[in-house]
């Protein structure tokens, strides 16, 4: 079976290839339906959208710097129960890392799903990605960007979304099917990497061409890597030196007006029932005055800080970052920074890494006799 096979592009245009290669799973009975992002009529970002019509693919676009949510919840939705058919989802890799973590906390399921993931060169903020494509028409400048980003790290105005730019997962871990970009010439032709064996099958019945694995892509990738993560250490460090305090916490989260945005654009954050959204925070005006009698002044909202403390605790070993709770923010809190300087240190001491793997359970979610021994009174 087909572990590496060729697209040739036709006409420079890598874009219209992967068109034309989702059109085929439609057309010949691989997938009931294919959910991709896509460019909308009246313009904007990309949206994500279900398509069972070849035609509707013809404004697809998996290549769009272009990111206004995480599809991770739309396809644990489609997934949770029975669909009429397989589904190819072509999702970033943040997306697939993101589902994955739902996939193990039993909210969505990779049974009927293909999945699909492109090389990453990263996207805008939502107000930036506007500004990115200007008067121009949004596929033409998906293309350009598509054309170049992934070629010479994007050095231009606007500047990447700092999660982008902070993401040392720029290959789709996790998908069947990989369409590569890092290290070939994407007007010339795209490999794609099957890396399950449901993708090896499809490859096989498609009877696409095989390939040789794209000798630079390992030498492409480590260098995009290398740069990701020297920008996000520096970013962990400037961020721990804002919060090393409660006062300093206060201060970083000073602009929250309790929106509760963050928690809604989370992809990760699956609870059916939040306890921000009951009458446990409801207090009593007379609550409220006596508050403010004991500390002469009371900052209102109140319960910001401890909303966001919460959710650390809570959402830090699913935390894939994303971005997408700094992108929601209408006050431009660096939410995502927060995040995800919490969720290394968490993470890292257990030994897990969000989204990694399918089979690896969640912190939590089982004892290990020699886990923190200093706690448990165990030896190592």
């Amino acid at each position: 079976m087909a572990t590496t096979a060729q697209l040739t592009v036709k006409d420079r245009d890598p874009l219209g290839t992967v068109q034309d290669f989702l059109s085929m799973l439609l057309a010949q009975g691989e997938v009931a339906a294919v959910f991709v992002p896509r460019h909308m009529p009246g313009g904007g970002p990309v949206m994500p959208s279900l398509v069972t019509d070849t035609a509707e693919l013809a404004t697809a676009d998996p290549f769009a710097p272009s990111f206004p949510l995480n599809a991770a919840r739309l396809v644990a939705r489609l997934s949770r129960g029975e669909t009429d058919g397989t589904v190819a989802a072509v999702l970033r890799p943040c997306e697939i890392r993101a589902f994955v973590e739902l996939v193990k906390l039993n909210q969505g399921s990779i049974e009927n799903l293909l999945i699909i993931g492109a090389d990453c060169a990263g996207a805008f903020a939502n107000a930036e990605y506007a500004r990115f494509v200007g008067d121009r028409d949004p596929v033409a400048a998906s293309r350009e960007f598509a054309a170049t980003a992934l070629k010479t790290p994007w050095e231009g105005e606007p500047k990447l979304a700092k999660a982008c730019m902070a993401c040392e997962h720029p290959s789709p871990e996790g998908a069947d099917i990989i369409i590569g970009g890092f290290g070939v010439d994407r007007e010339g032709w795209l490999p794609l990497l099957a890396k399950t064996p449901r993708g090896e099958g499809l490859l096989s019945r498609l009877e696409v061409p095989d390939s040789e694995a794209a000798s630079g892509r390992e030498d492409a990738l480590r260098a995009v890597v290398d740069r990701a993560v020297a920008f996000r250490d520096a970013m962990f460090e400037e961020t721990r030196g804002q919060v090393g305090s409660i006062a300093g916490l206060a201060q970083y989260l000073s602009g929250c007006v309790g929106c509760y945005n963050c928690r809604v654009a989370c992809p990760v954050c699956y609870c059916r029932e939040c306890v921000f959204v009951t009458d446990v925070f409801d207090h009593d005006p007379w609550q409220y005055m006596d508050w403010a009698r004991q500390k002469g002044a009371l900052k209102m909202p109140t319960d910001t800080v401890f909303f966001h403390l919460t959710r650390l605790a809570h959402m830090s070993t699913a935390c894939v970052g994303c971005g997408q709770c700094s992108n929601a923010c209408p006050n431009d809190i660096p939410v995502m920074e927060l995040f995800r300087s919490a969720a290394q240190k968490t993470q890292a001491a257990f030994d897990y890494e969000a989204g990694r793997d399918p089979n690896e359970p969640p912190p939590l979610a089982v004892f290990q006799e020699k886990e923190f021994s200093a706690m448990t009174g165990g030896t190592d």
